[in-house]
């Protein structure tokens, strides 16, 4: 099952992909492409809005994405979200390809304190959150 992280950072969306045997012993096996980000350049402009929502869903079916989990932000406090993030995020998950879930950033240190993490050599640093989001939702 090929998954996709995403970490939503400013107008950027962080991807990260992995092919996922959910059936065996949940291996997670990093796949490295070429996209490891598409930003949505003006949320003010209907034609950025559109070109976003139609270059999430050209990656969603080129990749064959089947599940898509989204780090979430928070709405308020200190560390919340900004109004552009939550934007992409409806755009995301009105998608009619693939499933969204949402994971919250505590679920995913609280897999970082338990748990051993390996990144990928090819990992990026920046794709490090899109990743753990994968493997924290599957691997306990």
């Amino acid at each position: 099952m090929k998954i996709c992280g995403i970490e939503l950072k400013a107008n950027n969306t962080i991807l990260t992909v992995c092919d996922v045997d959910i059936i065996g012993d949940d291996i997670i096996d990093y796949i490295d492409l070429k996209i490891k980000k598409i930003t949505l350049d003006d949320d003010e402009n209907k034609d950025d809005i559109i070109a976003y929502s139609q270059n999430i869903l050209s990656f969603i079916k080129e990749n064959s994405i089947e599940k898509i989990i989204i780090k979430k932000r928070a709405k308020k406090g200190n560390f919340s979200g900004g109004a552009v993030t939550f934007k992409m995020e409806a755009i995301i998950q009105l998608n009619t390809l693939c499933d969204v879930s949402l994971i919250s950033g505590q679920a995913i240190s609280a897999y970082e304190k338990k748990n051993e993490i390996s990144f990928p050599s090819n990992l990026k640093k920046y794709q490090e959150q899109a990743f753990l989001a994968i493997i924290s939702s599957f691997k306990k």
